[in-house]
């Protein structure tokens, strides 16, 4: 199959909180990135909900769906691992050697990803630290938009308007 045409591809797994999915569409159609919804959601997208969710701007974002990580990974394509962000890493993003195209994956909210997937990919697992150790963790659309737009600034992406 063909590899679809995006400068990033964002990965929800099993996404839970509609208004965390909404944010994270529309930063994807703000900078050109491939949403891709795998698994289980917590939520509807179908066009129904999403026009009585308000979400004029769906039109221009490219979602796909995919029933499994692996399956998700296939259509995209291209040979290179996918880059994991979990709070169960001591590697930060900032030092990810992004590139276009690149996949970034995130898990679900109260979860995070899953063990298996973590040691799949143990090499390319990165968080986000914080301050103060007492907040586990941020929020999903808050994550997503950190480490998509560090991606756009380490390729030089937001260079080219």
């Amino acid at each position: 199959m063909k590899r679809p045409d995006a400068s990033f591809h964002v990965v929800l797994v099993e996404p839970e909180i509609p208004q965390n999915t909404g944010n994270i569409a529309r930063l994807s159609a703000a900078t050109g990135a491939t949403l891709h919804l795998v698994g289980k959601l917590g939520f509807r997208v179908d066009d129904k909900a999403v026009r009585r969710a308000g979400l004029d701007y769906w039109p221009l974002v490219t979602v796909r769906q995919h029933p499994d990580l692996k399956s998700c990974l296939d259509y995209i394509g291209g040979g290179r691992l996918p880059f994991l962000i979990t709070t169960k890493s001591n590697r930060c993003y900032t030092d990810a050697p992004f590139e276009p195209g690149d996949v970034l994956v995130f898990g679900k909210e109260t979860k995070g990803l899953p063990e298996a997937v973590r040691y799949q990919y143990a090499n390319q697992c990165f968080s986000i630290p914080t301050v103060k150790n007492s907040v586990r963790s941020l929020n999903l659309a808050n994550a997503v938009s950190i480490v998509l737009f560090e991606a756009l600034r380490k390729t030089g992406a937001l260079n080219r308007r």
